[in-house]
């Protein structure tokens, strides 16, 4: 992940995650604040490759991976129709602010719009103070209040 320059020059390409690609996820995971080898970000990949109904987003400059996103489509029952779900979005630290995490969204939005999604959600931690600037900023509005309760053994 150290290859990337400081400042970009160029528009990131965005293309799926590949196996190959194990490293630079488990960086950008890590970056995030959810810890993972490179052995589990090849198994997270698969996973993702083996239903049609997730995609894992890389944003690329010069060839080195500086992004990602990932969505999940879910049915919706009050809705009546799928709704896409963010489930990780990051930028690497010294290509923040240059317009790669807008690129990616545009582009995981339009793949949610092309399978029919009637909707985007994001959930956001609440000290992600400058996350969710960047939403805002990008379109998407407050909603309902998100409660979570870890399944442990």
């Amino acid at each position: 992940m150290g290859r990337v320059a400081a400042s970009l020059d160029t528009t990131p390409t965005v293309r799926p995650a590949e196996p190959g690609d194990a490293a630079d996820v488990a960086t950008l995971l890590e970056t995030l604040g959810y810890p993972c080898t490179p052995d589990e970000a090849r198994e997270r990949i698969a996973t993702i490759h083996a239903d049609r109904r997730h995609e894992l987003l890389l944003a690329l400059v010069d060839d080195a991976v500086c992004g990602l996103i990932a969505l999940s489509l879910v049915y919706s029952l009050g809705r009546g129709a799928d709704v896409a779900r963010i489930t990780a979005l990051v930028v690497a630290p010294n290509c923040q602010r240059q317009g790669i995490g807008r690129r990616l969204l545009r582009e995981i939005e339009s793949r949610a719009r092309r399978a029919g999604a009637c909707r985007m959600e994001v959930t956001s931690n609440p000290r992600r103070v400058d996350a969710h600037a960047f939403y805002h900023g990008c379109g998407y509005a407050d909603g309902s209040r998100h409660f979570i309760k870890l399944l442990g053994d």
